[in-house]
């Protein structure tokens, strides 16, 4: 994962038709506002630090690991914790009715407008070269913006209010994905990152 977007960057051009390797399902999980409060106030939440620029940082958000095995990004490395009920029915629910099965997730609790996470790529040895990333959005919308590496074309989606978006295929070898900082008034968001450690 890349650094931490250390600026206020609101602006994205909402691009259609989507890249081919996003698939976005609106509303796809009913009455995320119950789920939201059950997940936020349940998790052992942490707010690690990163070095940008040769200075240490706490990071914009804060996070948690569910899985079998630790995970290192940006000089980050969480410890897996079990996966909660109510964060596991998701799971099961992506793997019945979507066909996806992930042994792991990270979650990112964006607590308001000033919280936010820079663009990076998912791009890590033990997702594999091709990983299939569900992210799945509780509580307030965020923008969310994907850049096309070689083009700079870059497209938005508004994530939240139970929104699942699945980036899959060439998702972390062609794009950088990210959500910005915003002046705007906006509550929690609860993101839900699920995936595969395959290694």
């Amino acid at each position: 994962m890349g650094q931490p977007a250390l600026f206020d960057d609101d602006s994205a051009d909402s691009g259609r038709p989507e890249p081919d390797c996003v698939h976005y399902v609106p509303g796809w999980l009913a009455d995320d506002e119950r789920r939201l409060d059950e997940l936020a106030d349940s998790i052992a939440w942490e707010q690690p630090t990163v070095t940008v620029f040769g200075r240490r940082h706490p990071t914009p958000r804060l996070t948690a690991w569910f899985g079998d095995q630790a995970y290192s990004y940006s000089g980050i490395t969480h410890q897996p914790a079990p996966f909660p009920p109510a964060l596991e029915a998701v799971r099961v629910r992506l793997a019945e009715e979507r066909g996806l099965g992930f042994n792991s997730c990270l979650a990112n609790l964006y607590r308001d407008g000033s919280d936010s996470m820079g663009d990076h790529a998912d791009d890590e040895a033990e997702l594999g070269p091709r990983p299939v990333i569900a992210s799945v959005s509780l509580g307030d919308r965020r923008r969310f913006v994907m850049t096309d590496v070689g083009s700079g074309r870059r497209f938005a989606w508004s994530l939240g209010g139970g929104d699942l978006l699945v980036m899959s295929g060439e998702s972390q070898t062609r794009y950088r994905h990210g959500v910005p900082r915003t002046t705007r008034p906006v509550g929690r968001r609860l993101n839900l990152t699920f995936r595969t450690f395959v290694i």
